[in-house]
């Protein structure tokens, strides 16, 4: 059995199983990206709560595994040059896992290709602008007297949710088959809801998006993911 005692992190959230892998996450849009994606993919794992307090988030031991200090994060016990692998970052976890298990990221050179495309566009694009969304729209920013920031992610919003809109008005999944592209958008489109934010970017007009997510929602490995590790 694997031994990872040398990584910091297991002393404050020490494994019970260190021959699985270990995931540090919180069920935010970006968390639920590593746990979705390893319910579908079957990959047996241990989730450990890393809140979003500074007591988890800033400690040196998560620290010493993301020194960017935002969840979620692994451990893989067998990593592919034949010792433990620690990672952050939700997208490159998703690329490192559909790698490892040759799932979710398409079969041919030309699909992988497109799915890695949709999976930046949500780590470039729909990730930053709905958080910032969120920010001037529900959160401290929203006390700002100014418009104009709250206008420009508002804004912006509903542009990414067109584009979002017309990629599904002939398909069902973002890329093709379901793939970590969807993985990675879906939770931050349900993320709306949260921020109280559809009605002012006009959520329902955008019907594709709308049963898109509805899709989503509805495939058990997600419900599972969604609530893993879970806040209380």
């Amino acid at each position: 059995m694997p031994d990872l005692s040398s990584f910091p992190i297991t002393r404050k959230w020490p494994p019970q199983n260190s021959d699985i892998l270990q995931l540090y996450s919180f069920p935010t849009p970006n968390g639920v990206k590593a746990s979705i994606m390893l319910e579908e993919i079957g990959l047996p794992y241990e989730a450990h709560k890393v809140t979003l307090a500074d007591a988890d988030v800033k400690s040196p031991e998560f620290l010493s595994l993301n020194p960017n200090n935002k969840i979620p994060a692994i451990i893989d016990p067998h990593g592919p040059d034949g010792a433990p692998l620690q990672l952050f970052e939700s997208g490159a976890i998703l690329l490192y896992l559909g790698e490892k298990t040759g799932k979710l990221i398409g079969k041919t050179a030309t699909e992988k290709a497109h799915i890695t495309q949709w999976l930046m566009f949500q780590m470039g694009g729909i990730g930053p602008m709905f958080g910032q969304l969120g920010y001037f729209h529900k959160f401290a920013g929203a006390e700002i007297e100014d418009p104009r920031p709250r206008n420009r992610y508002i804004a912006e919003a509903m542009r990414l949710l067109a584009v979002v809109d017309g990629q599904l008005a002939d398909r069902d999944w973002i890329a093709g088959e379901y793939s970590i592209a969807d993985i990675a958008i879906a939770p931050w489109l349900r993320g709306l809801e949260f921020y109280g934010a559809q009605d002012v970017v006009g959520w329902h007009a955008n019907k594709n998006v709308v049963a898109y997510l509805d899709r989503f929602l509805e495939r058990p490995a997600v419900q599972k993911g969604l609530v893993t590790p879970p806040r209380d």
